[in-house]
């Protein structure tokens, strides 16, 4: 056996702890990307959450005025995009950290908190990037199912895992579009572990008029939210999102990247989105129309749906999920995946009305078949 050094050992450790974080980075996005399978130009595109309107107007003009100090990096931008989110929301700017999309701050965190030592605890079905990374440290990931409200359940995952580094909450929850409500996270964060802490992820919560967790964190608790400008805003594309947490948390997580350079567009794009007092509110309302009207259809065709209050739903298929994703396809109509709990049913995005009719019909056609 080689001998080695304890500087040898601890170059060898920070490689191997940079590589998880790498893979943690990575791995979600590949296989994301893996299951969306390529398409013709003319599909409707409903399986990844994504904006079908695209960035705001304003948004575009703010990329393309900027787009000649491209070369260079925006520090300025970013403090600023900081100190007006900071403000709009009663925050300190040290509160605040502005990462490329909410992706990498889920990774980074995890990262963090979990370890062999400190179990990674999450709802089912539930978002699977933060999972992932757990696994590739090699802690024990914790799937609790969902309430019959589909909700998380505080007390099923405190008592599964009093080991635990991180409680992952999405809310509203991906796939399935419902909410845990504000008390539960309450109770959650009142009585986690004491070196443990509570994530909520926001991406979604733009949809909703429901409560953030933010006031969690400016009372102090041991809380991170994050934000993303990927859903409502329409900038899936270009990556931008916030990190919401007491400074010490965010210095904790935030040293596990490294330099963050913010892409100089979404700054921009995500500056000019958060001054348009409307912006939210208008989405919401056109999301919140064109999904009742999907679930109305649903409702009269009697196809079993979760209701949602987001800009997905799960649907139920009465077959293998797979099974019905090949057939949609095959009428370029490409809808979500499929969560191993529950394998009789696909995630879907609600698109525009236009799309949402093409949905109509491809479903229709597939289930009768």
């Amino acid at each position: 056996m080689p001998s080695f050094s304890r500087r040898s050992f601890l170059h060898l450790s920070a490689a191997a702890y940079a590589a998880a974080t790498f893979h943690g980075f990575t791995e979600p996005m590949l296989a994301a990307a893996a299951r969306r399978r390529p398409s013709p130009a003319d599909a409707v595109l409903i399986d990844a959450n994504e904006n079908p309107l695209g960035p705001s107007q304003t948004a575009r003009d703010a990329m393309a005025a900027v787009l000649p100090q491209s070369g260079r990096y925006a520090e300025n931008l970013t403090d600023d995009l900081i100190g007006l989110f900071a403000q709009s929301e009663g925050l300190s700017p040290d509160q605040v950290r502005a990462v490329a999309g909410s992706s990498p701050a889920l990774s980074l965190s995890v990262v963090a908190f979990v370890s062999p030592e400190k179990s990674y605890v999450t709802a089912d079905p539930g978002y699977e990037s933060g999972m992932n990374v757990a696994s590739i440290l090699g802690a024990r990931v914790v799937k609790v199912p969902l309430t019959k409200t589909y909700s998380h359940d505080m007390k099923a995952m405190l008592a599964a895992a009093p080991d635990a580094g991180i409680f992952y909450v999405c809310s509203p929850n991906n796939p399935t579009g419902t909410v845990t409500p504000h008390s539960d996270i309450e109770y959650l964060v009142a009585n986690k572990p004491k070196d443990s802490v509570v994530l909520v992820d926001e991406a979604y919560i733009h949809f909703t008029e429901v409560p953030s967790t933010l006031d969690l964190v400016k009372a102090g608790k041991d809380i991170i939210v994050l934000r993303t400008f990927s859903k409502v805003y329409g900038m899936a594309g270009l990556r931008c999102g916030f990190i919401i947490a007491r400074p010490d948390l965010l210095e904790k997580v935030m040293k596990r990247g490294g330099w963050n350079a913010m892409p100089v567009t979404a700054l921009a794009a995500a500056i000019a989105s958060l001054k348009d007092p409307q912006l939210v509110s208008e989405r919401r309302q056109i999301n919140t129309s064109v999904r009742q009207q999907t679930f109305q259809w649903l409702d009269r065709n009697r196809y079993a749906y979760i209701p949602s209050v987001s800009n997905c739903f799960m649907l139920e298929t009465r077959r293998p999920g797979q099974e019905l994703r090949d057939a949609m396809a095959k009428e370029k109509v490409m809808v979500g995946r499929v969560w191993p709990s529950m394998p009789t049913w696909v995630r879907v995005t609600v698109g525009t009305a236009d799309e949402m009719e093409h949905f109509q019909t491809a479903f229709q056609k597939v289930m009768k078949a």
